[in-house]
């Protein structure tokens, strides 16, 4: 435990006395199943390729430090910090996502991943979810205190210009989730009961569109349902689980991360159920869990709708994220290459769930009748 005075009133002393430490705990906890899993799960993809054993779990290492850095410097802002920080990293992200299907490259069908300064790719959507999480809140507020400035519409507009550019990619299952935040922002905000009823309508009329619009989106609702056609990676994860049992057949020991292709990243939950087990598994998704309700118990004597949207938005991302993972992994619903928060290897989710929760975790502060603008 950090030894820090509760009179210290220094910078890090104010900041250890006020952030929700069982948060900042659970994802340090999440972060080291990440390593674990990462360690168990690339030896034979990085052999395939012939590179050592440990060079994912280096470069994860070479990753991890610099994103805990971030998630540490980031939940040292003020809400007015967190608000500028947001609406800066959505004028730099919003753009690229814009641009990624027409300079991005396709990689099974899709494109996601845009070069950056010639040396270096991202995933602009992974950092649009977070940002656009807490502006959106931001333009709810405004709209709510009514000082004039048009923020609904240009809320509506933004929303409709990200979902736009991943449809373009195309990312349906993206395109869910940052509808799921929007919408439950917007209700929170004060959504007439008529408009839910809309929106619920507008949503399943959507369904269908995309249904009969993109090919492979249909295509994996028909595999879902029928549970015909190449289904192999699912049939794998699912035996993994199977093999693994209750205490799982140990770290490393596991055979599953041979035959599926993207075992450390959009499947990496097989690779635990299988060499962890299910007490360890129902450990991770309690994890995910606690985080959740533990971030909504905080809003319970909040009295800032900012504070209250932005923080109701940056948990929905987390939480629904980790559940579409959890959930294709085992069949419950269509496969949707998401990855499992802080555990799944890839740079760009990873700096931008910790910019997402260090924002989450300045937002939720003790702040002792500070007000919003400190």
């Amino acid at each position: 435990m950090l030894a820090v005075a509760r009179s210290d009133r220094s910078v890090l002393g104010r900041w250890w006395w006020t952030v929700d430490r069982w948060v900042l705990f659970s994802l340090i906890a999440i972060m080291g199943f990440g390593i674990l899993l990462i360690q168990a799960s690339t030896p034979a993809i990085a052999i395939k390729h012939g590179w050592s054993n440990f060079y994912f779990v280096n470069r994860h290492l070479a990753m991890l430090l610099p994103a805990l850095a971030v998630l540490f410097g980031v939940s040292l802002l003020s809400p007015k910090k967190v608000r500028i920080l947001a609406a800066v990293l959505l004028a730099i992200f919003l753009p690229l996502l814009i641009a990624t299907p027409f300079f991005g490259a396709e990689i099974k069908g899709a494109v996601r991943w845009i070069r950056v300064l010639g040396f270096f790719s991202i995933q602009a959507s992974e950092f649009v979810k977070p940002m656009f999480a807490v502006t959106a809140a931001w333009l709810f507020t405004r709209q709510c205190e009514r000082r004039g400035f048009p923020a609904l519409s240009v809320n509506i507009c933004i929303y409709l210009l990200i979902s736009f550019s991943l449809l373009m990619q195309p990312d349906i299952g993206m395109v869910f989730l940052v509808s799921a935040i929007w919408f439950g922002q917007f209700f929170l905000a004060g959504l007439p009961v008529a408009f839910v009823g809309m929106s619920a309508a507008a949503g399943i009329v959507g369904m269908f569109v995309t249904y009969y619009t993109f090919p492979h989106f249909a295509m994996r609702i028909d595999k879902f349902l029928s549970r015909t056609g190449d289904t192999y990676q699912v049939d794998r994860a699912l035996s993994a689980f199977a093999n693994g049992g209750l205490f799982g057949t140990g770290p490393g020991e596991g055979t599953v991360k041979m035959s599926i292709p993207d075992a450390h990243a959009d499947f990496v939950f097989a690779v635990a159920g299988e060499e962890l087990g299910l007490l360890w598994c129902l450990l991770i998704v309690c994890l995910f869990a606690f985080i959740v309700l533990r971030g909504l118990k905080r809003l319970n004597h909040e009295n800032s709708l900012f504070i209250v949207l932005a923080v109701s938005g940056l948990l929905v991302e987390f939480g629904l994220q980790a559940i579409i993972n959890l959930a294709s992994t085992m069949r419950l619903i269509p496969a949707k290459g998401m990855t499992l928060p802080f555990i799944s290897y890839g740079g760009s989710s990873l700096f931008a769930l910790a910019v997402g929760m260090g924002m989450l975790l300045a937002l939720t502060r003790k702040r002792f009748g500070m007000g919003d603008e400190d």
